[in-house]
């Protein structure tokens, strides 16, 4: 038990030092490219497309699992700053490289939000036009993938303002759907007891929790694609996007954190003991070791002896100088 648990330890710390801060950092950042394309793009054109809110959420967990497939060895596949903070206060990575990941889980989303904004057809906002003729530019139709509560919730928009989700719910589900995710994510890949399906495991959180807030706040979750859609929406009014944005980096902060401090809580093993035992486990097998080799060392020692004639001389040698001067 205790050599697989130390084989386990052993292969995740070579994993960990075969990729520098450089390659996680780039692996960073093109999964969290990866995901934003596909889940921002999807709503961006939602007016094209007939895959509805089951095609989104389906679109955003195949996502992160292609690019989980593609870097998971390197990086760990976080491609989301919530993720990242609870693999710190979990005990998984350092707090500089937390940060790092989110700088470079930052860069992805907008890159990949900037790579939407310049191919979107100008020609096509003419033509939507007659369908919302509150479209003026590109930035509106990245209105339909920014994060929203109270009039900027999809709820308000679909009842026509009869009903709305406000910001403490908004912040309750946030905090919520948060905490889900990030708590899968550890379960799934904890070092001692890891699963071969972790990616699938996310990737299923991350679609299910979509079907569930979709209609509160456009699914959220991430601050780094909530920054990235709010960015090229270019909103910033009073109750526009940019100026919700903090609810949308708070709520799944405070997610994270919390479901971090409750696995590290109920943990059926820590750890931190697990590799304390591991090193008892060798100390108590480090004498054994010793004992056996004296052991060893001593029967060679007794058969060179008996076998070495050298050695043996001195003792047959005395007796006959003693006769000798008996007979003298």
């Amino acid at each position: 038990m205790s050599q697989d648990l130390a084989a386990t330890s052993g292969v995740t710390e070579v994993e960990e030092r075969s990729h520098g801060l450089l390659s996680r950092l780039l692996a960073e950042t093109f999964g969290t490219f990866l995901l934003v394309l596909v889940s921002v793009g999807l709503l961006v054109y939602s007016q094209l497309n007939s895959t509805g809110l089951m095609g989104v959420a389906l679109g955003a967990g195949f996502a992160y699992l292609a690019a989980a497939a593609a870097v998971y060895r390197v990086s760990g596949a976080h491609f989301n700053p919530a993720i990242s903070l609870g693999a710190w206060l979990g005990g998984r990575i350092s707090a500089g490289t937390a940060f790092s990941y989110w700088g470079a889980q930052l860069v992805g989303a907008v890159i990949a939000a900037a790579v939407l904004f310049a191919t979107y057809p100008r020609d096509l906002v003419t033509l939507l036009q007659n369908q919302n003729p509150d479209m003026t530019g590109v930035s509106d139709a990245f209105g339909g993938a920014v994060n929203g509560f109270g009039e900027g919730s999809p709820l308000y928009l679909l009842t026509q303002g009869g009903a709305q989700f406000g910001w403490l719910a908004a912040l309750l589900v946030e905090v919520i759907i948060s905490a889900v995710l990030v708590g899968v994510y550890l379960g799934a890949n904890n070092p001692l007891r890891r699963v071969s399906y972790g990616p699938v495991a996310v990737g299923a959180a991350i679609t299910a929790l979509t079907l569930i807030s979709s209609f509160v706040t456009n699914t959220g979750m991430n601050p780094a694609r909530s920054t990235a859609a709010a960015l090229f929406a270019n909103d910033w009014g009073s109750g526009g996007a940019g100026r919700q944005l903090w609810l949308f980096w708070l709520a799944p902060l405070v997610g994270a954190a919390l479901a971090a401090l409750f696995y590290r809580a109920f943990a059926t093993v820590d750890p931190e003991e697990e590799l304390e035992l591991v090193e008892d486990d060798e100390d108590d097998d480090e004498p054994a070791e010793v004992v056996e080799t004296e052991t060893v060392t001593e029967v060679e020692t007794t058969e060179a002896e008996a076998t070495d004639p050298g050695t043996a001389e001195p003792e047959t040698a005395e007796p006959e100088e003693k006769k000798a001067g008996d007979k003298a």
